[in-house]
């Protein structure tokens, strides 16, 4: 069993908003920890009666944040040398975090500008490690949080809902297991959604940009 799944299977005996809120911190960090497996078995709880959809939203939230602020603060202060060093260190790799990785996230940043930390913490891949280039590149902390709790609560609630319309649908399923299974048969079709909203949302600011200057 690897530590993912330790981790897992003790959160599945001690899921509160408090756990929640731990875990999606960890999977904002460097620590490639899947949302996936975090949101909806909570979802299904929800479903049970046993939490609130809404908590777990704003709980989970709440966790990104204090996740990608810890990136972010490591970034600001350790640098691009000492970042990228790191990125190349034996402990990065048993994280699968590689020099690579973090490149493809600093060009997303850098072609999409502030608004790359909003879709960023929609795309799979780079949305834990997005907020190490807006912390090498010093963004503005109101500006990253805002952008990384809105995209956060975005990528949450699509998450928390479709683990609650599976529960929904399969009531079959007696145990939270299934409920990650099912996640996980449809997890590209989940990030196409989320990726297409995140696109609607920039069209928006941009249009709504556009239209001030006008005036």
């Amino acid at each position: 069993m690897n530590i993912f799944s330790t981790i897992i299977t003790w959160y599945m005996d001690h899921m509160t908003y408090f756990t929640i809120a731990i875990l999606m911190a960890i999977e904002s960090t460097f620590i490639p920890l899947p949302s996936e497996l975090v949101l909806p078995p909570a979802a299904w709880k929800a479903f049970q009666g046993d939490l609130n959809i809404g908590l777990i939203i704003l709980s989970s939230s709440i966790g990104c944040v204090i996740g990608a602020l810890i990136n972010y603060t490591l970034s600001f202060y350790l640098g691009r040398k000492i970042i990228y060093a790191l990125a190349e260190s034996k402990v990065a790799k048993l994280f699968f975090v590689t020099k690579a990785k973090v490149e493809h996230a600093e060009e997303y940043f850098r072609t999409n500008g502030n608004t790359s930390t909003f879709i960023g913490r929609l795309v799979p891949g780079i949305r834990h490690l997005i907020s190490i280039p807006a912390g090498l590149a010093k963004m503005n902390l109101k500006k990253f949080i805002l952008f990384t709790l809105i995209g956060s609560a975005l990528w949450n609630t699509i998450l928390t809902f479709i683990g609650y319309f599976i529960a929904y649908s399969f009531p079959e399923i007696k145990n939270i297991e299934d409920i990650n299974e099912k996640v996980m048969e449809y997890s590209h079709e989940i990030s196409y959604i989320t990726i297409g909203i995140g696109l609607i949302f920039v069209i928006y600011l941009l249009f709504k940009k556009k239209k001030n200057k006008k005036y």
